[in-house]
């Protein structure tokens, strides 16, 4: 593979905050393994879902403040970031209303979250308001939404209400099963991505990443891999996706 300067914007690198490394020297594994695939940019994106992972902003920043000044003695890593993966609920609304959320650094998207078997409730509404605040919708493995195993539709109507797809790159070698493989490729085929992501927990998931970059250049081509994985990522950021 000759792809470079890959940008993941859903990692979970930062220590014993959600169902990600559980010790700075896992995140710092799997941060060194990202770099090795050819990745210059990792933001983590810890959990925000009441009941599951209660996370608040000031403790996560806390959290990857103390994991960035561990990383500082290290040579060769990505340029790490912080964001969060929100669960998109009542709670999410609040949040958002009183500047609690984690958007992506530079402040133009956010990472969201559905339940599994549907589509939340006044997501249009939901959306609409993410998109007056400034912060593009960018809505994490939708391949993994049953909603979507049978039907690109509802995910083309929240495309066109400005919001981006995520691809959770390992869904292509079946690392959540074969409906959300046979998805992702459906999807991926028709062009519903607009960037694609490691969604990495532990450090020997970069083995079946790098299984899966290949799979998405075997797919897709080479071109379009890297836009998928290095230049759409970083436009994220930049917030210069247009609409």
């Amino acid at each position: 593979m000759s792809l470079s300067g890959l940008c993941d914007l859903h990692c979970h690198y930062v220590p014993r905050v959600d169902d990600g490394v559980r010790s700075i020297e896992d995140g710092l594994a799997l941060c060194r393994r990202l770099a090795e695939v050819g990745y210059s940019t990792v933001v983590a994106t810890p959990h925000m879902r009441p009941g599951m992972f209660d996370n608040h902003k000031l403790q996560l920043t806390a959290a990857f403040d103390d994991f960035r000044l561990a990383a500082a003695t290290e040579m060769g890593l990505p340029e790490l970031g912080l964001a969060a993966e929100h669960f998109l609920d009542d709670t999410f609304m609040e949040k958002l209303g009183r500047d609690e959320t984690l958007p992506y650094p530079g402040g133009h998207a956010a990472l969201i979250e559905f339940p599994t078997d549907r589509f939340p409730l006044g997501l249009d509404d939901c959306l609409f308001r993410m998109r007056v605040r400034g912060l593009r919708p960018v809505i994490a493995h939708p391949e993994r939404y049953t909603p979507l195993w049978t039907s690109n539709l509802p995910l083309e109507h929240l495309i066109e209400r400005g919001a981006l797809a995520l691809l959770d790159t390992m869904s292509l070698v079946g690392k959540y099963g074969r409906k959300s493989k046979a998805a992702a490729e459906r999807m991926l085929e028709v062009g519903m991505y607009y960037a694609a992501c490691s969604d990495s927990h532990k450090p020997a998931d970069v083995d079946t990443l790098e299984e899966a970059i290949a799979r998405l250049i075997e797919l897709a081509g080479e071109d379009t891999a890297q836009a998928l994985l290095g230049d759409h990522p970083r436009q994220i950021l930049a917030g210069t996706v247009a609409d």
